[in-house]
């Protein structure tokens, strides 16, 4: 797959086996699982930041696969999902760190453009988001919102 900015192609790296059921050696059955999520998320961890607990500390490996739902989707089971998407506010975050950056130092040309590059990124997803009716339709993407957001 080619990046998204450049003319390159991706990384190469290796890919998960195709698995459609949860190993046997899993020590959580699917409600435990579930438990253990939204546990995780009134301690106001990420939906990523739940996977990689998951993965490290109690060795589920996919928390699909275990209880048959995505993280987000046991969260919007329980009213514990974020009101935006987690890959928007993380670049959203990206942008704010950027922009201080070349407030500090003017001549970055290089952050410049990689501001650009987020900013596009930002602007395609802001798109797809209201399209699938993640966020609403009056939502609209300024450096002066998204400072507002993240802090």
């Amino acid at each position: 797959m080619a990046r998204m900015h450049t003319r390159r192609r991706g990384k190469a790296s290796s890919k998960r086996p195709f698995v459609t059921e949860s190993p046997e050696w899993v020590p959580l059955t699917g409600k435990e699982v579930e438990e253990k999520v939204v546990e995780l998320a009134n301690q106001k961890l990420s939906t990523s930041l739940i996977g990689i607990r998951l993965r490290d500390e109690y060795a589920v490996p996919s928390i699909q696969l275990v209880t048959g739902k995505t993280v987000t989707q046991i969260l919007m089971e329980h009213k514990l999902a974020p009101e935006r998407p987690e890959e928007l506010m993380n670049l959203m975050r990206k942008v704010v760190s950027l922009q201080a950056h070349i407030e500090r130092n003017p001549k970055d040309q290089h952050n410049k453009h990689s501001l650009h590059l987020v900013e596009s990124k930002i602007r395609r997803l802001v798109r797809y988001y209201k399209s699938e009716g993640k966020i609403p339709q009056d939502f609209e993407y300024s450096m002066e919102s998204a400072k507002l957001l993240v802090e």
